[in-house]
């Protein structure tokens, strides 16, 4: 029996991960995307005149089956793979992206939609419902349904060969990053690095067989050792098998993938009757159009700059002042001597705070911080079955008791998952329009921590920690999703605005009273200390200029690759050099290339959208300085951003909920007052 074919006999109906095998998803997947034609096929034969009920609500609900079977698949993809389920991929994304052309590209299906969209003021729908008929209406136009029988078999292609780069670029990358291993057997190299470290690069050699100590470019492995290693050599290494990831002659090379995505985004998009991919991609964000996102870009730039090269140059004269008079600070310098600036400001040593963050305490503060805030609970169910024995599962419950949520949390680095941290779904809410039953959404927040070690539990870093709150931050705006439809749900908001509701909750990282609620040493059970929280206040500022302008030259290379006109055919590291020197301050190093490994805006949904991390902090910021001037717990604001940002999803427009919580427009002010640029 197929699980994807029945009904979840499961808590909550979650997804039954323990039944569920690889040879499960393609007749899942081929049955579902036939489920789906015959609701398509059904709602443009139907010999009534086009109406919301009879055509835009049935086109919302059509393709369950598939759409369950999807989530699971693509989750798995980025959290669990294997080479089995790579290759299913490679055979499957072609399947799937023929099947969404023949939607969006069915002129009958949209000329009916079309006509409820020109008709829509002679129906009472209420402003949900117009959100949805416009998302789709616009949906189908921007994917090429106006236009005609040639250039929609040209867009079909495109789309094809899209979907195949994208999981080429994600597949090169997590091999490229799984294939390095730097093994040392000489206890010297190990010289500066952390116990925490040393440990966890042991086991790490133990589980691949070895003697000595393995050191990966997995972060937790890899940050450590750059902020730590006193071997410069080792430390030049590491940084350099990090940053030429996808650049050698191998298989896994992404050199011309990054040339083919770029150069397809731009037809498509010329295609579609826009100059750019950027100008396509802005028409649906907060920030409207190129010009808006050069604006905030330049805007960083000037008021950052100056601050940044001081801060460099204070890195700078640390490390001369312990090398000599000739050292050159390099890229794989910064961390290991602002590690040692900020200690000797600040007296804060990641290592110091790490006893204080054990992770059972922390995910105690986090999810009792929701508490505070909005008044849910959370509870621990073994009954869920999980997708590998490092996720746990929870029941979510509201002030009320009522079923709020499923949340999976997976923290551990492995063979199997992508780098980085990220929130998904395997469900998302609706509303059931017959029995009016709100159907909960199932949310999972996937991480690369610290693993614990035989000695100590998992420790995090308080940058682990802000990660934390970041994608739980995430987590909060799935699960408190209360809209109608499934479409308009959640996060699926416009790319610029859904980073608030995470880079909000990353402002309680720096807050006494917070950290106060849970930071215990794992051994004593000591509180931590008020010097250390005051050192953590202090220090929140650290290099942040520096670390701006590293978003920055992110940003305007994320811009340079799709404001383009024509085809490139150039030198992928030297135009990625030109893109990003304005926000430089460090020596750009010979061989070594971010586009070939910017799985964001190439495999991910930030093309033409990396700026949008920075447009969120804006708004973070003001939002945050509201919680600040009426208490950082206080229920009443807190219940105003749950209802008009965390549970609305996408049934307004960002900047008409912004408001309605705030009373006003964001400026970047509040922004520059907290990182001290401006007083």
């Amino acid at each position: 029996m197929n699980p994807f074919f029945g009904t979840y006999n499961t808590p909550h109906g979650t997804v039954p991960f323990d039944q569920i095998k690889l040879e499960h998803y393609e007749p899942a997947i081929v049955e579902g995307i036939a489920q789906q034609k015959a609701e398509i096929d059904a709602i443009v034969n139907n010999p009534e005149a086009p109406t919301f009920a009879n055509t835009i609500e049935p086109y919302e609900l059509s393709g369950d089956l598939l759409e369950r079977t999807t989530n699971v698949f693509a989750n798995q993809l980025s959290a669990n793979t294997c080479d089995e389920l790579q290759e299913l991929a490679n055979k499957l994304m072609p399947m799937l992206s023929e099947h969404e052309n023949d939607i969006f590209l069915n002129e009958k299906l949209f000329a009916r939609i079309k006509q409820v969209y020109d008709n829509r003021n002679n129906e009472q729908l209420n402003a949900e419902q117009l959100k949805l008929l416009e998302d789709i209406y616009i949906g189908f136009t921007r994917s090429g349904a106006n236009l005609n029988d040639e250039q929609k078999a040209t867009l079909r292609e495109l789309t094809k060969q899209l979907s195949l780069l994208s999981l080429q670029f994600s597949n090169n990358l997590l091999k490229e990053t799984n294939d390095y291993q730097l093994h040392l057997t000489n206890e010297d190299d190990l010289e500066g690095l952390p116990d925490s470290a040393v440990e966890a690069a042991r086991e790490t050699a133990e589980e691949k067989g070895l003697d000595g100590w393995v050191f990966t470019l997995k972060s937790p492995s890899f940050s450590p050792f750059m902020m730590y290693a006193d071997n410069r050599n080792l430390r030049q290494q590491l940084y350099m098998a990090y940053n030429t990831r996808c650049t050698h002659d191998n298989a896994q090379n992404n050199m011309e993938v990054v040339k083919q995505l770029v150069n397809l985004r731009m037809q498509v998009a010329q295609l579609l009757g826009y100059k750019t991919y950027a100008d396509y991609a802005l028409e649906r964000r907060m920030a409207l159009d190129q010009a808006h996102v050069y604006k905030l870009l330049n805007d960083l730039l000037d008021a950052y700059t100056p601050t940044a090269h001081k801060e460099i140059d204070e890195v700078q004269a640390l490390a001369r002042e312990l090398e000599g008079d000739d050292f050159n600070l390099m890229p794989w310098d910064l961390g290991y001597y602002s590690h040692k600036l900020k200690e000797r400001k600040f007296n804060l040593d990641n290592e110091k705070l790490r006893p204080y963050f054990e992770l059972s305490k922390v995910k105690q503060g986090v999810f009792g911080l929701a508490t505070r805030l909005y008044g849910i609970t959370f509870k621990e169910n073994k009954d869920i079955p999980v997708y590998h024995p490092d996720v746990d599962a929870y029941e979510v419950f509201d002030k009320d008791g009522s079923f709020l949520a499923v949340l999976y949390t997976d923290f551990y680095p492995r063979e199997g998952k992508q780098g980085g941290a990220w929130m998904t779904s395997y469900k998302e809410q609706w509303i059931d329009r017959k029995t009016g039953e709100n159907s909960r959404p199932h949310v999972s927040l996937v991480m690369n921590f610290t693993k614990p070690t035989k000695e100590k539990p998992a420790l995090l870093t308080h940058g682990e920690v802000n990660t934390f709150l970041h994608e739980f931050g995430h987590s909060l705006h799935g699960m408190f999703a209360n809209t109608t439809y499934r479409t308009l749900s959640g996060t699926s908001v416009f790319w610029d605005f859904v980073e608030l509701p995470s880079q909000f909750m990353e402002n309680y990282a720096v807050e006494k009273d917070f950290l106060h609620t849970f930071a215990y040493h794992y051994k004593t059970g000591e509180l931590l200390p008020d010097e250390l929280v005051q050192s953590i206040i202090d220090s929140q500022n650290f290099n942040i200029a520096y670390a701006c302008l590293r978003q920055v030259s992110f940003g305007l290379l994320d811009m340079a690759w799709y404001t383009r006109q024509e085809a490139f055919d150039g030198d992928v590291i030297s135009y990625e050099r030109k893109a990003w020197e304005p926000a430089q301050v460090l020596p750009q190093v010979e061989g070594t290339c971010m586009s070939v490994q910017f799985s964001h805006i190439f495999a991910g949904g930030y093309a033409a959208g990396y700026y949008s991390y920075k447009w969120a902090e804006v708004l973070d910021a003001d939002a945050f300085a509201l919680f600040k001037q009426n208490g950082i717990f206080d229920s009443s604001t807190a219940t105003s951003f749950r209802e008009n940002i965390l549970s609305k999803g996408g049934t307004e427009h960002p900047m008409t909920l912004y408001k309605r919580f705030r009373g006003q427009e964001p400026t970047i002010d509040a922004l520059l007052i907290r990182n001290g640029i401006k007083q």
